[in-house]
Formats: C-alpha cells, structure tokens, sequence
C-alpha cells in the first residue's frame, strides 16, 4: 500500500505533484494547520505530515498520530514541533536548512545597509513633506569591519556578499577552522575579539542553551562603541532590553532585527527607538524560498518514505538515496546484533561498545549504531525505532562508544557488539555475506558461522560428549525441525555454544528439557524478523 502524507500548510502545486510523482498519495487540506482538534481526530491515518509554521506538533498531536514515521517542515525552524516527544515515538523530524540560505542572508545585507543609511526614517520623513537632508547622514559600508557570529550556511552567504561590498570580515564559531576561514577569505577570531573589532555585527546561529542572550548586557558593554546589530536569525540570541539601553546610552549606533524573543512580536524595548529597523521574521519570505523550501521537503519526505533515504533530519542520522540499499543489509545485521543480545541480557546494561572493522568503519556508522540499539531495545519496548533508541539509551544513563578500526581479519567488514551489565560482559559479532544476508560470526569470543534465521535457540554449555545428539533427540522428539546447527567451543573441555535455526517458535517445554542436562547452562529462544 502506497505511503500517505497529510499536507497541513499552504504547499504549492509543484510540491504536492512530487509526493504523486514519487508513488506517495497525499492528501492536501492547507487551512487544517489551524484546527487543531480536526487534525489530532484524523493524523492517525497518516504515515507523513508536511507543514510550515501554522501547524503545531505537539505532544498531544503526536500521541494521536499512530502510523506517523515522519514530519517535514518546510523551512529551517522546528519550534512548532515537540522534537523530544516525536523522538520518543520514533518519528523522524526533518527541516529545510538549505532552500532559504539566500534570502535571508540578503536580508541581512539588507537590513545592514537600511541601518547604516537609516532609510526607513528617511523615507517616513521624506514621504511626510519634509526635507531632512542633514539629519539622515550616515555611514559607508566599504572599508568596515563586519563581525559574524556563525561562519555556517547562511552566515558564509553573508561573508561572502560583505567580502564582495569591500568589508573585512571576521568571524566567531567554535566550528569553523582555521583552513576553512582562510579559504573563505575571512578571519577566524573569538567572541571577545570579535565585540571588540566590529562596526556591525550580524548573528547567524541557533538558538541554544549556549548561544541564548550571547549578546548579553556584558558582551555588549564589550563592542566597538557606535556598532551596529543586525539579528535575521533567532530571537533570544540578543537580550533586547540590554541592546535598547545601549542604543539609548549612545554606545550602540543602530540595530535591524527581523526576530524577536516573543513571536508575533507586538512590542518589544526595541519599539520606537531611533535608528531601529524592525520586519515581522520576514528572511526566509521570497517568493523563491518558499518555492524552493516546498520542494525540498517533498523531495525530502517522498525519498524516506518510498526508498528509505533520511536528508535534513533533526533527529536521525542522516542515509542518502545512493548509500541507502548499500547500508540496509548492514542495518538489518546491526538490529539482528542489537536483538541477539538484548533477549540473551537479563541484567541491567551499564555500558556498550559497537566495534566497526574493515568496510564498516567507512560506512554511515551513526546509522548502524542507531539501529544496534533499536535492536537491542526491542525486546523490552516493543515500538523502538532507530529515531527513538538513542534517546532511551541516553535518559537511561547508559555509556555508549563507539570504535573503528582498518580490516584486521579474514573478512572485508563486520560488526560487533559488547555489552557490559553489573554480572558480566557479553559480545556477539556478525557480518553479510554477498547475498545480502546477515550471519553470525563469533559469540562469546566463540567463532562460528551461522545464518540468522526468524526463529533461534541459543545454548551455552560445558564441552562434554554427546550434546549435538541429546539437542537433536530433545527438538527431533518435539516435532521440532533443526534448518542449521552451528557449535563452536573455547577449548576442549571448556565453554562451548550452540546456535540452532529451527523452522517455528520452541516451547518453553521443550527448553526446560534442554535445561534439564547438567551440561546446559541456558537455553534461550531467539526470535529475529530477518524476512
């Protein structure tokens, strides 16, 4: 049955045509964003939601969509949704970054030249009959120095349009290089070089418990006495009341800000200040960008949906188109690892390591890690997914690592998977072979080579004679049949491991027959959906 997507906010044609286009029936209702008892009553029929802004993902919403796997907003900012909430039932949250890059970073350049020439003033006072000419006078951009607070996609628009108009430019983020800075033709400073040095400054970051107020009353006492501010990215990112003190004070020489603390801004200590340009959070309102973003997330939703492609996402690895049907198997083998140990584990998980050798290691291993867990969690949470796993695995305090490292064996790349409780420390590896099959490769430190199949039993043992024929007899007696058996042992006499693929579910009758041979120390049955 084809995937369906609920269209909740105003998309264009073009948009809605690709979910058609790419075999995903949609359903376009623009205006049912703003009712949200009507679209809690039916999101439950929906596998996909796309929305702007008008459309709130809320915790109560996102408890009502039972078959929801993802929600695209087209556009870059999430606020609307309960990612924490989505996360926990495993959906997928997926945003635009790229398709308003452009136009908001114009309008930043904007803004920077509206302030410097304080042209909305102008214009009121021209338009008002009056003819102002010595009181509007106002500074060139050429020549300045023009901070930037994130050097990331928008912000290095930004650097490069202000190279171009002739201004230095330097730059703060933690994450920017220095190789990086040099290329870009900027200068790569810290927050308190960067105060201090700039004749405007422009802020280009998410709003974080890290970046909040980072233009506090402190760092603003730090600036270049008569800057100027300019804010197209997140309110909250510039404490208002600080920054309207210090244009009243004189320090600050103007500011233009298309994003507030509270939105829709009605007022704000910025009001009514002389030499402030204010616009409704109007960077990402082209007719360009709201094309372009519409297009995107349709593209976006319809790969994940239809080929299992994740682009742009807040909370899951990203997999692309060309790297999907080359990592599913790999997925498939992480989950049977992860689901292998989790119904063998009976104590609490205190720390796991995931080992990628060879072609693993080369591979999307966040993807592959998320699914480990996934698997590993299933046993007790049923829904788990790989969006939800890592948050589990993170509120459940648990130590997670990852290593990676060149081939070391015989085969091109596996995985393996070592689990630490409070009683012991138990590991499983495995690998796929050309038929795109996952197999079993060493337990316990035990090697051996054995298929996966939906239903298992799992046995550890003492190395004594006759226990393949007593497993044998026991399952052959209960009408059991055996489709591989795979022994392994660690030395003679020492621990050994049995792993049987059998064709159906094995009673619990039977397994306490197993159990009942002084030899067997566990025997579990093992269920994996490898179909």
């Amino acid at each position: 049955m084809a995937p369906r997507v609920l269209v909740s906010d105003e998309l264009s044609e073009t948009a809605v045509q690709i979910f058609r286009d790419r075999g995903v029936e949609v359903d376009f209702q623009p205006k049912l964003g703003k009712d949200k008892d009507k679209l809690a009553e039916i999101i439950g029929n929906y596998d996909g939601l796309a929305i702007r802004s008008a459309t709130k993902v809320t915790e109560k919403l996102i408890a009502a969509a039972a078959n929801l796997k993802v929600v695209g907003r087209a556009g870059i900012g999430v606020d609307n949704v309960d990612i924490p909430a989505a996360s926990r039932r495993g959906i997928i949250v997926m945003n635009t970054p790229f398709g308003n890059s452009i136009t908001t970073a114009e309008h930043a350049i904007a803004l920077m030249f509206a302030v410097a020439r304080q042209l909305p003033a102008a214009d009121n006072s021209t338009q008002a009959g009056k003819w102002e000419k010595s009181k509007f006078m106002g500074v060139e951009i050429t020549g300045k120095v023009l901070g930037v607070i994130g050097a990331g996609n928008i912000g290095s628009i930004v650097c490069a349009r202000a190279i171009g108009l002739k201004m230095h430019v330097v730059a703060f983020d933690p994450f920017l290089s220095k190789e990086r800075a040099e290329e870009m033709g900027i200068v790569k400073v810290e927050l308190d070089e960067l105060l201090a040095q700039a004749d405007f400054i422009t802020l280009h970051v998410p709003l974080t418990d890290k970046t909040r107020n980072i233009l506090s009353a402190e760092a603003l006492a730090k600036t270049k006495p008569g800057v100027r501010i300019i804010n197209c990215a997140r309110g909250g990112l510039v404490d208002e009341k600080a920054l309207a003190d210090a244009l009243k004070s004189g320090h600050v020489h103007g500011a233009g800000f298309d994003v507030f603390e509270v939105e829709p801004a009605t007022e704000s200590p910025l009001f009514g200040l002389p030499n402030v340009v204010c616009t409704p959070h109007l960077g990402a309102s082209t007719t360009e960008a709201q094309e372009n973003v519409a297009l995107q997330v349709a593209e976006q939703m319809a790969e994940y949906l239809v080929k299992g492609a994740v682009s742009n996402a807040i909370n899951m690895p990203s997999i692309t188109a060309e790297e999907a049907p080359i990592l599913k198997p790999f997925i498939r083998l992480a989950d049977v690892l992860g689901a292998f140990v989790g119904q063998v584990t009976e104590s609490a998980i205190k720390e796991i390591e995931i080992l990628y050798d060879g072609s693993t290691a080369g591979m999307n291993t966040k993807a592959l890690t998320s699914a480990v867990l996934a698997g590993l969690i299933r046993p007790q949470v049923a829904d788990v997914n790989m969006v939800s796993a890592p948050i589990m695995i993170k509120e459940k305090g648990i130590i997670l690592s990852e290593v990676k490292r060149d081939k070391t064996g015989v085969f091109d790349g596996y995985i393996k998977l070592t689990v630490t409780t409070a009683n012991q420390t138990r590991s499983v590896a495995g690998t796929v072979f050309s038929d795109g099959k996952p197999r079993f490769i060493q337990i316990k430190g035990i090697n051996l080579d054995a298929d996966v199949g939906n239903h298992m039993v799992y046995i550890t043992n003492t190395d004594v004679p006759g226990m393949i024929g007593f497993i044998g007899t026991t399952l052959g007696d209960a009408r059991v049949n055996i489709a591989n058996f795979q022994l392994g042992r660690e030395k003679e006499g020492g621990d050994a491991i049995a792993l049987l693929y059998v064709d159906g579910p094995v009673s619990e009758t039977v397994l306490d027959k197993l159990r009942a041979n002084a030899a067997i120390r566990q025997a579990k049955p093992l269920v994996f959906n490898v179909d």
